[in-house]
């Protein structure tokens, strides 16, 4: 990390600060902009192309997606008096504010993309990108329509993710049925979204961590690796808390969830969220099958020495995911 991407780091936050607290829409454009213009470089690098081309074509869709925001913003200033367009509005900027977070029907961007970055970018781009057109969303949504993006959602992030090698493919597709999610957390409160939200990111930066550590971009490389079989079962308990799998703390909030979804006579969308998500375990349970199960031969010279402090970590927030669980129930008393 040098002066440069610190700097870029920061606007980044900041930016995202100045969208969620702006008290206009032209004052949440800008700080989209702010973000955008940040992001570009901390994704680029001269001596790689896959990394210009990704940076090239995240500009070309968040440019998209911001001239569709400015003029949804301008329509409402300018033509709303006269007529009444506040159903194609909202649309409007609903569907931009999807563009911006790679949510279903607008997704195509977000796995070509995220093949081309580091795992701190693809860390940054799966949390800390989607917090304004999620806040921004919950400003002003049509709730029908909203529903039916929910749904898409979680079934193209579910089956999407099948016959997927690459691990931050793979990561992307389990983002955008998330995303599934966190657009009914939003649509139950903002704080029910802010712990959805937390928790992801949560076993999200586990993930990309562990993954960065160990320098590993596909599932071959899995059981390839000579690695210790405790961070192969730390790894298992990582993607079964991000897959949701209920004794682990990733199944709380979206049993909190369910239980509103069903509170709310919204059965048919509470059965197609279980039905995609046990699809994501499938897939998650897949990739450890390969690393922990089958046998292989162990190369000598491929050994991966991991650091205790690292180790530690990891461990501590494993342990987290395991007995949070446990702890969470404490919600209901």
């Amino acid at each position: 990390m040098n002066s440069n991407k610190m700097f870029f780091l920061f606007i980044l936050i900041f930016s995202t600060l100045i969208s969620i607290s702006s008290n206009s829409w032209m004052g949440c454009w800008i700080g989209l902009e702010i973000n955008l213009l940040s992001f570009i470089p901390l994704i680029s690098n001269s001596n790689n192309l896959l990394t210009s081309e990704a940076s090239l074509k995240y500009f070309l869709t968040q440019a998209i997606a911001s001239i569709n925001f400015l003029f949804a913003i301008l329509i409402k200033l300018i033509m709303l008096k006269n007529f009444n367009m506040n159903f194609m509005l909202t649309i409007l900027i609903n569907s931009s504010m999807m563009m911006k977070m790679g949510s279903a029907p607008f997704h195509f961007w977000y796995p070509n993309i995220i093949e081309g970055l580091s795992w701190l970018n693809c860390f940054i781009l799966m949390t800390w990108q989607k917090i304004t057109p999620m806040i921004l969303l919950s400003y002003y949504l049509n709730k029908n329509f909203l529903m039916y993006i929910m749904i898409m959602n979680s079934i193209i992030g579910a089956i999407g993710g099948i016959n997927q090698t690459s691990l931050r493919k793979l990561l992307t597709f389990s983002s955008i049925n998330n995303l599934g999610w966190m657009m009914s957390s939003i649509l139950i409160s903002e704080n029910m979204w802010m712990m959805y939200f937390f928790l992801y990111s949560f076993f999200t930066s586990i993930m990309c961590f562990m993954f960065y550590i160990m320098n590993i971009y596909f599932i071959n490389q899995l059981f390839i690796f000579n690695i210790n079989y405790m961070l192969k079962f730390l790894i298992l308990i990582n993607f079964f808390s991000l897959g949701g799998l209920p004794p682990f703390l990733g199944f709380f909030p979206k049993w909190i969830i369910i239980n509103f979804l069903m509170m709310k006579k919204f059965y048919i969308i509470s059965f197609i969220f279980i039905m995609m998500s046990l699809i994501t375990l499938f897939f998650y349970i897949r990739i450890i099958f390969s690393c922990i199960l089958f046998n292989y031969l162990k190369l000598k010279w491929l050994k991966i020495n991991i650091k205790n402090n690292f180790f530690i970590i990891i461990l501590l927030s494993s342990l987290i995911s395991t007995l949070g669980m446990i702890i969470s129930t404490m919600f209901f008393i």
